[in-house]
């Protein structure tokens, strides 16, 4: 009976195990083009002095290979560094349930928006602001 009831219990949390959702924005995310659907790139978000960062680990299918971010102000540091690599995400500071006041780099056209992140349903929610204007894309766990 004891053997029955641990074995019940193991399993039981296993099953647990497969169904909980992230609730952090630390860890592995992969990024979806909003046009296609298909994913782009996976994007690892980690901690460093209290605050999150997030720096691009992989790229599915890009135009050129190992591209640069040519389109990167001249004076980023960031300017013709490879994507692969490059921190996109610097700065972000806990507030609540949410992160903000960091800001986030788009390498593509090499603009720097405001930043908010936050995670819902496990999916982590990814917001880029400028002024008033804000586009919200939605990350999916890759680990």
């Amino acid at each position: 009976m004891k053997r029955t009831f641990a074995l019940s219990l193991v399993f039981s949390f296993f099953i647990f195990s497969a169904f909980a959702q992230r609730t952090s924005p630390v860890g592995k995310w992969k990024t979806v083009d909003d046009n296609s659907g298909k994913t782009k790139s996976v994007v690892e978000i980690y901690e460093k002095g209290g605050k999150l960062f997030g720096k691009v680990l992989e790229l599915f299918d890009p135009e050129k290979p190992d591209p640069v971010c040519e389109e990167c102000a001249s004076d980023d540091p960031r300017h013709m560094k490879p994507i692969v690599g490059l921190e996109i995400i610097r700065n972000m500071e806990q507030d609540g349930k949410e992160w903000e006041d960091g800001d986030i780099l788009d390498p593509e056209n090499g603009k720097v928006y405001r930043c908010k992140l936050w995670v819902e349903e496990g999916k982590l929610m990814v917001r880029g602001y400028i002024a008033f204007l804000y586009r919200t894309q939605t990350w999916l766990p890759a680990e």
